[in-house]
C-alpha cells in the first residue's frame, strides 16, 4: 500500500477530515452542520482519540470510548484499526471496522460496510484498503486481503480475495468487471439488434459479468454465422444444390411457453371427453 497510515493528526488533520465531507457530499452546506449532524465525522473523531489511547496502552479505556461512539453513531470502529487521512463515512449506520484493518488516505465507505475477519486466530485478520478506495453500501470485505489503490467495491458485494489497483468488484462472491469495451462491438450490436436484445442498454456505464457472458455469446454467434456461410458457399462450388430458403426474422417467431402448450393440451382433452360423453349419451 502506498503511503504509511497516519496514527495521529494535528489541527490541520481535523480540517482535512471536515473538508473531505464538502468534497464528497453535495448535501453538506457548512462546517457547523458537519460537526453537529454527520455521524461519520463523529465516529472518526471518537476513533482518533480512542486509537491514541490504544497506542498508549490504555486498552480498556479505548474500548469503552469506541463502544460509546457505537451507541451514539451506529458505527463500530475498533480502537486498534489504523485509519489514514481524509477518511469519510457517508451516512454510516451499520459500518463495522475490525481491529487489524488498515485504511489508507482518501478512502470512502458507505453505510452497512463491514471490514471483517474470517478467522478467530490472533494476528492480521482484517482487510487492508489502499488510498482512494470506495466501498459501496452493504459491501462485506473479509479477511486479511488487500484492496488496491483506486479500487471500487460495488454495493452488497462480498469480497474475500485481493483486488488489484483501479479495479471494480461486484456481486456475491465479488467478481472483477472491465469498464472498457473490447473490440468487435459493431458485430455484437448488429446481432443483438437482430435477435431483439440490446446488450449495452443497461451496462454502458457499468458493465457486469452477465453482460460480459452475453457478449461472449454474441461473439460466438457471429463466428458461427460466418462459418455456416462459408460452408454453404463451398457446397455450392462443388455443385451441391440447396434450397435458398430465407430464414424468418426472430421477431416474427412466436415463442409459446411450455405452460401455454400444457394448457392447450388440457383444454383439448377436456373437449374430447365432453364430445365422447355427448356421443355416448
Amino acid at each position: 500500500m502506498q503511503g504509511e497510515t497516519t496514527t495521529t493528526q494535528n489541527s490541520s488533520g481535523w480540517r482535512e477530515d471536515i473538508q473531505s465531507v464538502f468534497e464528497r457530499d453535495p448535501a453538506a452546506r457548512n462546517t457547523f452542520e458537519i460537526l453537529t449532524a454527520y455521524p461519520g465525522i463523529h465516529a472518526l473523531l471518537f476513533h482518533r482519540l480512542s486509537h491514541s489511547l490504544w497506542n498508549l496502552g490504555l486498552k480498556l479505556l479505548a474500548r469503552l470510548l469506541s463502544n460509546l461512539a457505537r451507541l451514539i453513531t451506529g458505527i463500530e470502529i475498533h480502537p486498534g484499526a489504523q485509519i489514514g487521512r481524509r477518511f469519510f463515512i457517508d451516512h454510516g449506520m451499520g459500518v463495522v471496522i475490525g481491529e487489524t484493518a488498515v485504511i489508507g488516505d482518501d478512502v470512502t465507505l458507505y453505510h452497512g460496510v463491514t471490514l471483517g475477519g474470517t478467522s478467530w486466530q490472533k494476528g492480521k485478520r482484517h482487510p487492508t484498503l489502499a488510498n482512494n478506495v470506495v466501498v459501496g453500501a452493504g459491501a462485506k470485505v473479509l479477511g486479511p486481503i488487500e484492496i488496491g489503490e483506486g479500487a471500487r467495491i460495488g454495493s452488497n458485494a462480498v469480497v474475500v480475495k485481493d483486488v488489484p489497483p483501479g479495479a471494480t468488484v461486484v456481486g456475491v462472491p465479488g467478481r472483477l468487471i472491465n469498464q472498457s469495451r473490447s473490440g468487435g462491438a459493431e458485430h455484437r450490436e448488429a446481432i443483438a439488434k437482430k435477435i431483439g436484445f440490446d446488450a449495452y442498454g443497461a451496462t454502458k456505464d457499468a458493465p457486469d459479468p452477465v453482460a460480459h457472458a452475453i457478449n461472449c455469446m454474441l461473439d460466438h454467434m457471429h463466428v458461427m454465422d460466418k462459418k455456416m456461410q462459408g460452408m454453404c458457399e463451398a457446397l455450392k462450388s462443388l455443385g451441391v444444390e440447396e434450397d435458398d430458403e430465407i430464414l424468418p426474422d426472430l421477431e416474427s417467431c412466436e415463442i409459446v411457453s411450455t405452460a401455454e402448450e400444457l394448457l392447450k393440451l388440457d383444454e383439448e382433452i377436456i373437449e374430447e371427453k365432453k364430445t365422447g360423453k355427448a356421443a355416448g349419451g
